[in-house]
């Protein structure tokens, strides 16, 4: 299987057709990243330990003992099984490097140099290759030994300290956000180096953190610490500086609405019968409603928590206030929008029922991205990948074997199976 092999809807080559994609990832950056870059039509060639692949492959839920995790972050990608420790794992590996354009990589900083793999070794046999490295805390500097997993990166991050309630504890944001957007990094600074390369045939090294990815998120805190010396805490759904611009409790259930320009702030006002805070000097600018927010917070409730969710997205709407309701993911997955925009898709895999995955949302009037499919079985693109590279026969003998299916994970009482 190969991501470049499938058509993407519309016949047209993707943008990034001929791109050589290695990746020697595990968990989330650096498979989110290769994701990213096989989905624009790069052939990405995951590399794995034959004795127990990705970690990911133990994560459930399972479908038919494949992880479905790894069915989703892994799609349009092949899998090569190599025990890099061993010297035709090594040969194989620096045999597919001299064909690659790019290496991406998130084990510890320094694993990939004790395996006589890294940015050196690697571009000693091709120096075109741009070498894409993620990891918690950076390749240098006091952190980079550590360990460094996504909650530590949102924690250090100032991230964890102002995602919750006020006076809560300690919450992180929903999602791994410091390994997702490290992977999106790393995906937009190989897109950049490839583009230096066309123009001096030089590859280079990338060197992104979970911490720095975290930290760059951070626009309204550092407008407001390196303006004022404030230090920004949790608002719970509120806004740094806008309002209103939260969540309100409506009368069966919640809607999120933001009313921070003269004319959407008008547009509430007249829907939810405010008038006397329409013509309130105390509110006439979004500077002044913030500093009155929770005040503005409990007039603008009494008045949602009257109203039932729909009645209000429509009014708002009509009146060109924008709002939204809060779905859970049930509902998102079955969202009648998405569904409209073919956002969701089914990929084919060789031993189990077609995947549904989530779309890319980078959309391309004339180059769509990839759509091939999911996540591959361990090791089972392996002897293809490596004779299409010219391998040697004995070195394909030697590291093509059976590989050993990971145990799936134990699950805590209480866990769903």
């Amino acid at each position: 299987m190969t991501g470049t092999d499938a058509t993407n809807g519309a016949g047209a080559r993707p943008p990034l057709t001929g791109v050589r994609v290695l990746e020697v990832g595990v968990f989330m950056a650096a498979p989110y990243a290769a994701m990213q870059l096989a989905d624009l039509g790069a052939e990405v060639v995951k590399i794995e330990d034959p004795r127990a692949g990705d970690p990911v492959r133990a994560s459930g839920p399972f479908v038919d003992g494949e992880s479905s995790p790894y069915l989703r972050l892994n799609r349009n990608k092949e899998s090569v099984a190599l025990d890099l420790k061993s010297d035709a794992g090594r040969r194989a590996f620096l045999a597919l490097v001299e064909g690659a354009d790019v290496l991406v990589e998130n084990l510890r900083p320094g694993a990939m140099r004790r395996l006589g793999l890294g940015p050196d070794d690697v571009r000693a046999v091709n120096p075109r290759l741009v070498y894409a490295s993620g990891s918690g805390w950076g390749q240098d500097g006091p952190l980079a030994p550590l360990a460094g997993l996504d909650i530590m990166a949102q924690a250090r991050s100032g991230l964890m300290s102002i995602t919750g309630p006020p006076g809560g504890e300690p919450a992180k944001v929903g999602v791994p956000v410091c390994d997702l957007v490290c992977g999106l990094y790393l995906a937009l600074a190989v897109t950049a180096a490839l583009r230096e390369r066309d123009r001096t045939g030089a590859g280079q090294s990338i060197d992104v953190s979970l911490f720095e990815a975290g930290v760059s998120l951070a626009v309204w805190e550092a407008g407001k610490y390196f303006a004022t010396g404030e230090v920004g805490g949790p608002l719970g759904s509120a806004h740094q500086s806008q309002a209103p611009y939260q969540a309100f409790r409506t009368a069966d259930g919640w809607i999120t609405l933001g009313a921070n320009t003269p004319n959407t702030w008008a547009g509430l006002c007249r829907t939810l019968g405010m008038a006397a805070e329409l013509d309130d000097e105390r509110y006439s600018d979004a500077t002044r409603r913030h500093a009155r927010r929770e005040e503005l917070q409990g007039i603008v409730e009494s008045r949602t928590s009257a109203r039932s969710t729909a009645d209000l997205l429509a009014a708002l709407g009509e009146a060109g206030v924008p709002c939204a309701p809060i779905n859970d993911y049930g509902q998102v997955f079955t969202d009648e929008h998405l569904g409209v925009r073919d956002f969701f898709w089914d990929a084919p895999h060789p031993s189990l029922p077609p995947q549904r995955q989530i779309g890319s949302p980078m959309r391309f009037s004339a180059t769509p991205a990839v759509r091939s499919h999911a996540g591959p079985p361990l090791g089972g693109d392996t002897r293809a990948v490596l004779t299409r590279a010219g391998v040697p026969d004995d070195v394909v003998d030697a590291v093509a074997g059976p590989v050993r299916l990971p145990e799936p994970a134990p699950v805590a009482p209480g866990e769903g199976a």
